[in-house]
């Protein structure tokens, strides 16, 4: 097992984690389950990152959680995000709506999910998204008295700019940022990378295969039947030019004696030991897939075939609908 310490001052934790997401009917109909045990085999071989979120159905999410480390608390590293509210969608579904970073907001959310996970503290606890009608010192201000008062351990951001990260990071240290990167999702190295790593900020990787796309199982748009089929990467010509870079990469995989998911989470995991990431899944195989990826050693001349096939800004389409672009980078 390999540990990472979030941040410079942060605590450590698995290098790869678990996204739970998936597992409140995110991606297809969930299995209560399959979804507790999966968790409960993470934390057996000493994975304890748990991502999850307030709004991931609405706190299903936590309450699911809450069932899975029954008795095992200590063992896990529970990560909640917060601030991003939802709102009716078509057809009666619930999807994002605004972003609260309003400070009595926080002071009220925090104590709904403590409520729901069953728990006395969390361990990090991030704003989703950053709110343009509250100034960013006031939201990590509130923040900063919860960790005072004890019910969360560390702050966290998550798809902030570069500039707001500066502001955040001036009021309370900011052990995380948690942000989209994988082989398809880079453009945080040319700024927010660079910002995070002078102050010390760790980073943690979501959806390092894009959604499942990078796993390779994917192969026609009749294969999406969830929420991915609203994103531009997953949409006419865009599916077709990106489905010709995946198979590149599993020849490389096959190659390599490994499936294209374990090569895209080593090539996070290749990039600084002052990233984590947190591949989602709600079942015990894929987890142990995905852990295995630690033990993945790219050489130099690895990462070269890889940059060959997938240098940075290849992929066709971007990874939100337009309406959500405006969320990002704030």
């Amino acid at each position: 097992m390999m540990n990472r310490k979030l941040g410079t001052n942060g605590p450590l934790v698995s290098a790869v984690g678990l996204g739970c997401m998936g597992m409140s009917g995110a991606y297809g109909q969930s299995d209560e389950k399959e979804s507790i045990a999966t968790i409960e085999r993470a934390l057996e071989l000493g994975h304890n990152f748990l991502d999850t979120a307030d709004y991931y159905a609405l706190g299903h999410n936590e309450e699911l959680i809450s069932k899975a480390i029954t008795g095992k608390r200590e063992k896990a590293f529970l990560s909640v995000k917060t601030g991003q509210l939802v709102a009716p969608g078509p057809n009666g579904a619930m999807g994002p709506g605004s972003v609260s970073g309003h400070p009595d907001y926080l002071r009220n959310a925090v104590f709904y999910s403590l409520r729901r996970l069953k728990t006395d503290y969390i361990d990090l606890y991030t704003q989703a998204r950053v709110d343009p009608n509250i100034p960013i010192e006031e939201t990590i201000g509130a923040l900063s008295e919860l960790v005072q008062k004890g019910v969360i351990r560390y702050i966290g951001l998550s798809e902030a700019s570069a500039e707001s990260i500066r502001k955040a990071a001036c009021v309370h240290p900011i052990t995380a940022l948690q942000i989209e990167y994988s082989l398809w999702s880079r453009d945080i190295e040319a700024e927010v990378l660079p910002t995070i790593r002078e102050l010390g900020i760790g980073l943690v990787a979501y959806a390092p295969l894009s959604r499942g796309f990078l796993s390779g199982e994917i192969r026609t748009p009749e294969d999406l039947k969830d929420s991915r089929i609203h994103m531009p990467r997953y949409q006419g010509e865009n599916f077709y030019k990106n489905l010709e870079l995946v198979r590149k990469i599993k020849v490389l995989a096959a190659e390599k004696g490994c499936t294209a998911s374990q090569l895209a989470i080593a090539w996070i995991l290749a990039q600084g030991d002052d990233i984590i990431t947190i591949p989602g899944t709600k079942r015990v195989k894929y987890l142990e897939d995905n852990i295995a990826s630690e033990n993945i050693q790219l050489t130099k001349e690895d990462l070269k075939s890889i940059a060959s096939i997938m240098p940075a800004a290849i992929v066709s389409g971007a990874r939100y609908p337009e309406r959500f672009l405006s969320a990002l980078n704030r």
